[in-house]
């Protein structure tokens, strides 16, 4: 019998990307680029707020951040902007649904939904999203790093890269009097945080707000995270900050909202896979 030589291939006959879908022409495409926001009615902006408000919830659940009655998140209502989308004392986040959420005005009046709404929540959240027209969202749990970071009086320190998302970028509200009931203080609150995305409300927790309801949600996550990584640090020994150059670059490169969206929708997509009621 004769034996049957295979020969190679010609390389010069052969395509490495055959039966692959391939960029036509290859580009370059970052998680920190900019992206155009789909085109949406004000119906359908007004259900993909909704929908990304009770999916945070529901992160938030899963984050932790869930202690007692304590907690809300609001969303500006697109086509009533003196409105906002709130979810409703006494229902723990891990249940909310779309269904569930609140339309308050600006008197604190329910103008959708069953209620009842936290008066802390409007106290805070009414007088943010007044004073500050371009913030769509803004949130506030008693998470637990938030809470002990809090209670030290101080800003946070670019200890890491993560943290630099908030260089230069939270404020220190100092002057804490109990439960915010009265708009005064929920006033003095919005003025402190000013055009920033994140403040730190000693001896009571952390906020945050801006442009988006995904980007405040993955900005929470994220100030909650960079406080449990500070006390860490410092617990165990010296830390030693990121210069103020290098953490102003690396502001500027994972500081934006659409890294934040695109962190957010990646935990979503899990969510949503899990408990697809959340959007009922």
């Amino acid at each position: 019998m004769s034996a049957v030589l295979e020969t190679a291939p010609n390389v010069g006959d052969f395509d490495p990307l055959a039966g692959l879908a391939v960029n036509t022409p290859p580009r370059q495409h970052f998680w920190w680029d900019e992206s155009a926001v789909p085109a949406r009615n004000v119906a359908q902006e007004r259900r993909h707020r909704q929908e990304k408000l009770a999916i945070t919830f529901r992160l938030f659940a899963r984050q932790g951040f869930d202690v007692g009655l304590a907690g809300h998140v609001t969303a500006r209502d697109p086509a009533l902007p003196d409105h906002f989308w709130v979810n409703p004392l006494g229902l723990h986040f891990s249940r909310i649904r779309v269904s569930d959420l609140l339309l308050v005005n600006a008197r604190g009046e329910i103008v959708v939904g069953r209620g009842p709404l936290n008066q802390a929540a409007f106290a805070i959240h009414a007088a943010i999203h007044e004073a500050h027209p371009q913030v769509i969202a803004a949130a506030h749990t008693h998470s637990l790093h938030g809470k002990a970071w809090s209670t030290l009086g101080r800003l946070l320190d670019p200890l890491t890269q993560d943290a630099c998302v908030f260089y230069n970028d939270h404020a220190l509200f100092d002057d804490f009097t109990g439960v915010v009931f009265e708009e005064d203080e929920g006033w003095r609150i919005a003025q402190a945080i000013g055009s920033r995305k994140a403040l730190i409300l000693k001896n009571h927790g952390i906020l945050t707000a801006g442009p988006t309801v995904e980007a405040v949600a993955w900005w929470y996550i994220a100030l909650e995270n960079a406080c449990r990584t500070q006390l860490l640090a410092e617990a165990a020994g010296k830390p030693q900050p990121i210069s103020p150059q290098v953490a102003e670059h690396t502001h500027a490169q994972i500081g934006r909202a659409t890294g934040a969206r695109r962190a957010f929708d990646s935990l979503a997509a899990v969510l949503v896979e899990d408990e697809p009621e959340v959007l009922t």
